[in-house]
């Protein structure tokens, strides 16, 4: 009798220290807005899985975050088309069964024809899902602007020194400023690059600070009476303003202005690919897209939206000449150190 109670203890014992249900746990990388937690839970409930979402707030953190362990420690996440090359190049993501994501077939038809989409396809296969889109322009204070600005030039304007705020990144600030000085935004010459740095140099100068979320922009914008913001995040930015009851307007540079297509992708150390392509999947869906747009301002892929800006100015993001410099001087150019020390190498 003493045996069989034994025996019936460690039972009890054994099935007591199991899980009652292991839940599997999808690991999201994305931007602000990308996966607001009523819609996460609404994926976990019909999947019945836990996400763990993880936000981004520049490219180069983006890229710390994928290459930091080869791409093992998220499943899936969201980047813009001309950083997707970098991560096709570096196999850290791999191609998508799009007989795993049937919503694509509701997109609308510039964004089906993946094949015509730069960056996101390589001999055929396809590495990523277009998933929203927005130019980046400027919006101004109405009060401190009698008529708007014309020009990205206007964020070095001396009249509005620390009442400008520019965004916290290496790649689309070396574009402007090249831009800005009549070269290309991608593609900066060796010899030009002492010169487009100098001119960076000069807007940390004149700027109030470098943000990085859209929340933290609209903050700053309101509790320091800024004139001037470079829109990294676009309509997402004015619809926050807006709603926060900022008196704001938003115009397109006569120089253009760079815009980003951001794709959904798969990691190479995704643990379940299935899983990850059917959150690509539902973030298609007619409804989660729409609320992407309700609630952030962002065009989504499903319904016809055009530009806040003038489409013919927009000037679709491709890869830079060289990444890894360009982040290594606008670490230097934000820390404040000196030109000299730095320009030559």
């Amino acid at each position: 009798m003493l045996r069989l109670a034994c025996r019936l203890f460690a039972a009890l014992s054994l099935a007591l220290s199991l899980p009652a249900h292991a839940v599997e746990t999808l690991r999201v990388l994305a931007w602000p807005g990308y996966a607001d937690s009523d819609l996460v839970k609404v994926f976990e409930a019909r999947f019945d899985v836990h996400v763990e979402v993880s936000l981004v707030s520049s490219d180069d953190v983006l890229r710390e975050k994928i290459s930091a362990h080869q791409g093992k420690d998220f499943d899936v996440f969201a980047a813009n088309t001309a950083e997707m090359q970098h991560y096709i190049s570096q196999q850290l993501v791999v191609p998508l069964r799009l007989s795993g994501i049937p919503n694509t077939a509701y997109q609308l038809p510039r964004f089906r024809d993946l094949q015509a989409i730069p960056g996101i396809t390589r001999q055929g296969q396809v590495f990523a899902i277009p998933y929203t889109f927005s130019e980046m322009g400027l919006i101004y204070d109405r009060k401190q602007f009698r008529t708007p600005p014309t020009s990205m030039a206007a964020m070095w304007d001396p009249r509005y020194k620390g009442r400008v705020l520019a965004f916290d990144t290496s790649s689309h600030n070396f574009s402007i400023a090249s831009l800005l000085l009549g070269g290309s935004p991608f593609l900066i010459e060796g010899q030009q690059f002492g010169r487009v740095t100098e001119h960076l140099i000069a807007l940390r100068r004149n700027v109030l600070t470098f943000y990085t979320l859209p929340e933290e922009s609209v903050r700053l914008f309101r509790e320091h009476s800024v004139a001037l913001l470079f829109a990294n995040y676009g309509s997402q930015q004015l619809k926050l303003l807006r709603d926060a009851g900022a008196d704001v307007g938003y115009v397109i540079p006569r120089e253009g202005a760079l815009a980003w297509l951001d794709c959904w992708a798969i990691t190479r150390g995704a643990k379940n690919q299935r899983l990850a392509e059917s959150w690509i999947n539902y973030t298609l869906e007619a409804d989660v897209s729409g609320e992407l747009t309700r609630r952030q301002g962002l065009a989504n892929t499903l319904e016809a939206s055009p530009l806040t800006g003038d489409a013919d100015k927009i000037i679709w993001l491709k890869p830079v000449e060289n990444a890894q410099r360009r982040a290594t001087l606008w670490s230097r150019i934000i820390s404040g150190d000196q030109p000299e020390k730095f320009l030559a190498r």
